[in-house]
């Protein structure tokens, strides 16, 4: 046995796991002295949580309920209360001590509600300041709106005349249709250095320069209490509160969509929700409408070849990617335009679920990645991602052998790199999850000087869609009125009236120009915001899309090839498992012979998964030559392991009487040091009795915290006989195995691993780095930080 040895510690960290997170707990009142590290945030915590336990058992009954009956009814009396120790005790978040300027100065207020100060905070005067739109972007001019020539017709992207009109229109006086799932959280964004060569976006006009963001991370298909864990696109959200105004970088956690043009938006979105004639399926695309729709538009192969890889099963919102999907322009103050595609990159690197790992956890916590996210950040460990930009001229993007307006392809990164210029930290958990998290209003068109839109025609849809949403959704045209959803720097403007209306304008006039309000608030001019000068020439009025659209195989073809082979597996088995779930066969063929564009060996796996035959290729809308790319390595999960090590890792320590508690609280205590979250997991909450003759206090039982709930598992010496008679503790140890999670056994712990019948070296009769009997603690520490063995995986599972 190898495992460390208890060493002398300042304070005790017992039960340190269960205040770190947000389900069950020991059965005692004695806290912890510490969490394990001396950060100010997990201080906070504990002083919290220490708090609020305190405060709940000072009332163990309500001594006013007898006043509610009877005569005593008639004199209510004063209700019972206590005085916490701390303002921590009845706050939200550990994390509110956190500063930012949409935030405020971390300090919480203590009983007060300062939405009822005098209506003086609420009342606006437009005296000596430029016009703006609702979302604080100054407006350069108000009297035109955006046209094609002078002649020619206006322009949809005009969002400053939408926005106009569209508030107008609902002066006079409902759960989101997609992403109605979500989560969020508060955080910065920092920038590497000043890139006002190339924008004027003032988020990147500095090294050094923060600037507040609140982001949105969401499921597609599925409704509010839906799973986590479905497989689908997630969302990636995130709103720049600027000097400029808000910024609303709208994206998912996969570069390319389903669609080309967002007139067939609403038929994507019917086609994937439940079936209308029953409901059903919830949150899942493994049935007959969607893939009818799929198998007859060839433009979405590439989208699904994403969809089907583990992309579409993350293992945490902290550790997926996120997109901007559409090509933007990024404009400076020369007026000079250079296309951009915009990357976020976690930090904590790139790691998914598998499949029946993600099944499981949908039955045991559909909450998975809200409670990863929440718990990430209240224990001080803040995620992470950097911002990179694929920046690119006309003249480049003219020479690719796609369309750069097409939302169904990505920009290899052998094409163009990814330049990192800034970081994103997620560091505050919201107070409410209904007022932040439900009520933010994200919007494509929400744009600052310095960016500008391409002609995408799926992103010129959004610009529209995403508005109208708001209005219908958050109850009319005042929304960016609600305090999540208001920018930092003044909104001035003669827009007025509308359900919900928070501003008190003082004056009369609510028009420009005008005399009798001197003139305010006036157009900014050439400092406000401005389109893009396009030329258009010779150019007619059509319903069609360009000739490079039509080309829907060579990036599906790159994308499968730049997989690992357990992903390419993976993508195989999940075509298999939807396409079984189909009940019309001529929905399958016509998936088949999709694939048979893509790849020979895709679609042979599948085809034999389905107990078909290989179709003809489906014939393609031109004889135009499928591009061939190179194999791009960063289209796989696994080039990106991230820089956080073990941080925030989930490690179940298997423990029952017997167990030797010096070794267990030694392992605890080293895992708690590196960032890990252990657990002590036994048969029921309780009392474990040790070898030493001292007890541990179990922290989860199995039943409520399954295996799947965790990264690794440890099953410590002494105590696994008991464990072995134990169908829960051995069903336990099979699916850490058969996920490809790392274990690590020691002692006669060995003994569960052979009542499991687990076998000790991989199918290939080598040796497995991720199973560990009688292993180092640094050697499982490396196997954890790695995430998962795929080499174990067989299918079917031999355990």
């Amino acid at each position: 046995m190898t495992a460390p040895k208890k060493n002398a510690t300042p304070a005790s960290v017992d039960g340190a796991g269960s205040v770190l997170s947000t389900v069950a707990g020991p059965s005692t009142s004695t806290p912890p002295a510490s969490l394990g590290n001396n950060d100010p945030v997990p201080e906070r915590l504990l002083e919290k949580t220490t708090a609020e336990k305190q405060l709940a058992a000072a009332m163990p009954y309500n001594p006013t309920k007898a006043g509610e009956y009877g005569d005593a009814a008639r004199t209510p009396s004063e209700g019972a209360h206590n005085q916490p120790s701390t303002p921590a005790a009845t706050g939200s978040t550990s994390t509110e001590i956190v500063m930012s300027d949409k935030v405020g100065n971390g300090q919480p207020p203590n009983g007060e509600n300062r939405t009822t100060a005098p209506l003086d905070r609420v009342r606006v005067d437009a005296g000596n300041q430029v016009l703006t739109t609702n979302q604080g972007v100054p407006i350069a001019d108000n009297q035109n709106s955006l046209k094609i020539g002078l002649r020619g017709p206006t322009a949809m992207e005009d969002f400053i005349l939408r926005e106009k009109i569209t508030h107008f229109d609902h002066e006079r006086i409902p759960e989101r249709v997609v992403h109605a799932r979500g989560s969020a959280a508060h955080g910065f964004f920092e920038s590497y250095g000043d890139y006002t060569d190339l924008t004027r976006a003032v988020p990147l006009a500095e090294k050094g320069k923060r600037t507040p963001v609140f982001v949105r991370f969401s499921t597609v298909a599925g409704e509010r209490g839906s799973t986590d864990t479905a497989r689908d696109v997630r969302g990636f959200a995130v709103k720049f509160y600027t000097e400029q105004g808000n910024w609303d970088l709208v994206g998912n956690n996969i570069p390319v969509f389903f669609i080309q043009d967002a007139m067939k938006f609403p038929d994507l979105v019917h086609a994937a929700k439940p079936e209308p004639h029953h409901g059903m399926p919830q949150a899942a695309t493994a049935h007959d409408t969607f893939w009818d729709f799929a198998s007859l538009s060839p433009e979405i192969t590439h989208m699904l070849m994403w969809a089907m890889s583990d992309r579409a099963i993350p293992r945490s919102y902290r550790t997926m990617q996120g997109f901007g999907v559409h090509t933007f322009r990024l404009i400076n103050a020369q007026g000079e335009s250079r296309f951009v595609k915009f990357h976020w990159t976690p930090l904590q690197g790139t790691h998914s679920l598998v499949w029946d790992e993600a099944v499981r956890i949908s039955g045991a916590d559909s909450d998975f990645h809200r409670r990863d996210l929440w718990e990430a950040i209240e224990g001080g460990n803040f995620p992470q991602w950097e911002l990179g930009l694929q920046i690119f001229t006309e003249e480049q993007a003219a020479s690719f052998p796609f369309d750069i307006l097409d939302s169904t392809k990505l920009v290899p990164e052998e094409l163009v790199p990814v330049t990192p210029v800034g970081r994103m930290v997620l560091d505050r958990n919201p107070d409410n999850f209904f007022a932040e998290t439900e009520q933010v209003a994200f919007c494509t068109a929400h744009i600052i000087p310095g960016i500008d839109f391409s002609n995408d025609p799926l992103l010129q849809g959004r610009n529209h869609s995403y508005l109208d949403t708001q209005i219908s959704r958050l109850g009319g045209a005042n929304f960016h009125e609600i305090p999540i959803n208001t920018p930092i720097v003044q909104i001035q403007n003669n827009q007025r009236d509308g359900m919900h209306r928070q501003a008190i304008a003082r004056g009369r006039v609510s028009y420009e120009p005008n005399s009798l309000g001197g003139g305010c608030p006036f157009q900014a001019g050439r400092m406000g915001f401005t389109s893009f000068p396009e030329a258009f020439n010779n150019v007619d009025k059509v319903r069609g899309k360009p000739e490079l659209f039509a080309e829907h195989y060579g990036q599906a073809r790159l994308f499968y090839q730049s997989q690992s082979p357990a992903e390419q597996t993976h993508i195989a088995n999940a075509f298999r498992f939807e396409l079984s779930r189909v009940q019309t066969l001529a929905v399958r063929q016509r998936v088949l012979a999709q694939l048979a564009n893509v790849d020979a060996g895709l679609v042979a796996k599948v085809a034999e998964g389905l107990g078909l035959d290989v179709p003809e290729a489906l014939p393609r809308v031109n004889d135009t030559p499928i591009p061939a790319y190179e194999p791009s390595p960063s289209l796989s999960l696994l080039a990106r392991p991230g820089q956080t090590g073990i941080r925030t890792r989930r490690v179940a320590i298997l423990v029952a009487n017997g167990v030797d508690g010096d070794a267990v609280r030694a392992l605890y205590a080293d895992l708690l040091k590196d960032g890990a979250v252990p657990r002590l997991v036994g048969n029921m909450l309780g009392k474990v009795k040790t070898s030493g003759g001292d007890a541990l206090d179990v922290e989860i039982s199995l039943e409520a915290g399954p295996s799947v709930m965790y990264d690794a598992v440890i099953v410590a010496d002494g105590g696994a006989d008991l464990l072995a008679r134990n169908a829960q503790a051995i069903d336990f140890l099979r699916e850490q195995y058969r996920h490809c999670k790392p274990i690590l056994v020691l002692g006669n712990g060995a003994n569960l691993l052979t009542k499991a019948m687990i076998p000790q070296t991989l199918p290939d009769g080598s040796a497995d780095p991720s199973l560990l009997v009688d292993g180092t603690l640094d050697a499982f520490k490396e196997a954890l930080a790695s995430h998962r063995s795929f080499d174990r995986e067989t299918d079917p599972p031999m355990v």
